[in-house]
């Protein structure tokens, strides 16, 4: 971990080593941080249009750099407000369209305040897309699609992750996520 990076990006990765791995929530995370093929970068991006815009730019990187499996785009100045994050995730869709990599990379979303439809702000379920700031993750379909294939009983990761929140409960995953911080 590099000196200069900022406290969150520091906290995204200690989330990733924590949770994301620590706790097997993505069965394929492991291999590409070891493999020192995940991207981190934060930007200070203080509106949805300059966001879009840097997301734009994290795209067109990614598609074009083979040696990058994967981005976190950590930006803790903008869609604080999970609402509004849920919101933006349209747009970003769009841009996906729009630069016509949809089908080629998606974006997954993480928020301090991720909150699942059916589910209330305290349940521990909601832990599987928490993270310390607000996180557009950019992933390779074709990867997604391939690890999917070979691991057995994909379908499963979903309930599984559940359960394993459920199990362990809110307090404790709020202290685990706060550990990320500090």
């Amino acid at each position: 971990m590099s000196t200069t990076e900022s406290a969150a990006v520091i906290a995204v990765r200690r989330w990733v080593d924590l949770m994301v791995v620590g706790l097997n929530l993505c069965p394929f995370a492991r291999t590409e941080v070891v493999n020192k093929r995940v991207h981190f970068i934060e930007t200070e991006t203080r509106s949805e249009v300059q966001l879009l815009e840097t997301l734009a730019a994290e795209l067109t990187l990614l598609a074009e750099t083979p040696a990058i499996e994967t981005t976190l785009l950590v930006h803790p100045q903008v869609l604080k407000d999970f609402a509004d994050y849920n919101q933006f995730l349209d747009e970003v869709d769009a841009l996906l369209q729009g630069m016509q990599l949809d089908g080629e990379l998606q974006v997954a979303s993480f928020h301090p305040d991720y909150q699942f439809a059916g589910t209330e702000p305290d349940d521990a379920e909601n832990f599987t897309n928490r993270a310390p700031f607000p996180v557009l993750h950019i992933l390779r379909e074709a990867s997604i699609e391939d690890r999917l294939d070979s691991y057995p009983d994909a379908a499963a990761i979903p309930e599984r992750n559940i359960k394993l929140m459920n199990k362990m409960g809110r307090q404790q995953l709020q202290a685990l996520l706060a550990r990320c911080c500090s």
